[in-house]
């Protein structure tokens, strides 16, 4: 049965906070996950909402836990962020940044001028993930949304996995600035389609080819259903059990890791 459910399946579209690791600690033996992935013949992007980390800082941390990618299978929701800025606005437009190096060095590559001058009028207020967030920040932000700044979101994720437990994501600073300013995001992370657009025109495969893999039901399962793709949910991350079992429509696969993934394909 599960050979004939998965037998069309020729590329992957994979998580990773949660998924392939909680901060900087792996979970199970990413290198023979990848090695099995590799003998099966199977192509793989990683896509992740979690804006902090550039595509060369998100290698350099999979070959410290022995893991080799090139830049392009790296899809990341700054990738989409400067995406959708160029298709809305002018290049040299100011914008005002929430969020830390991965998302602005995106953003800056894309001709777009980051300003913290609360004296400027920024197109847009952005926002991702921010460890060292300050309430002055949110208070500019705020201010500029208020002033007809368009409002756009890197993802709606409201925790985020630790070693320690979940902690609040970026979710958790779209509700205050939602609240403060009255005004709701445009996001752009999963579930919106445009990240898995990206990852499966690079990999040249169609969705019914695909299977996406997730720990998060509202963002990597709904988006990989919306899509057209297959999809499996791992419980390494934020979801349990009885969250999976009452989603619907239900994942193709509930598994308890990414490796026991693998080893169903």
């Amino acid at each position: 049965m599960i050979e004939r459910h998965f037998s069309s399946i020729k590329a992957l579209i994979v998580d990773m906070d949660g998924v392939l690791w909680r901060q900087s600690q792996p979970i199970g033996d990413l290198p023979t996950v990848f090695n099995k992935i590799h003998q099966k013949n199977l192509k793989i992007t990683l896509a992740t909402n979690n804006a902090t980390l550039t595509v060369e800082q998100y290698l350099q941390k999979l070959a410290s836990f022995g893991v080799s990618l090139l830049p392009e299978q790296i899809v990341n929701s700054p990738q989409a962020a400067a995406k959708y800025m160029v298709e809305h606005f002018p290049r040299q437009s100011s914008i005002f940044v929430i969020g830390k190096d991965g998302l602005r060095q995106e953003l800056i590559k894309h001709d777009f001028l980051i300003t913290n001058d609360q004296s400027h009028h920024p197109v847009a207020v952005v926002v991702g993930m921010d460890w060292d967030l300050k309430y002055e920040q949110l208070c500019q932000a705020t201010l500029h949304l208020r002033a007809g700044a368009e409002f756009i979101a890197t993802n709606s994720d409201r925790t985020f996995p630790t070693p320690q437990g979940l902690v609040p994501g970026v979710g958790a600073i779209l509700a205050l600035l939602e609240t403060a300013s009255d005004k709701k995001p445009t996001v752009v992370g999963k579930p919106d389609p445009l990240m898995y657009q990206i990852a499966l025109e690079r990999m040249q495969v169609s969705p019914s080819e695909c299977l996406v893999v997730g720990d998060r039901l509202e963002t990597d399962i709904q988006g990989g259903q919306q899509i057209g793709c297959r999809t499996a949910l791992v419980l390494s991350g934020v979801t349990t059990l009885e969250e999976a079992r009452d989603w619907s429509p239900a994942p193709d696969l509930i598994c308890q890791n990414f490796e026991e993934v693998v080893d169903q394909l």
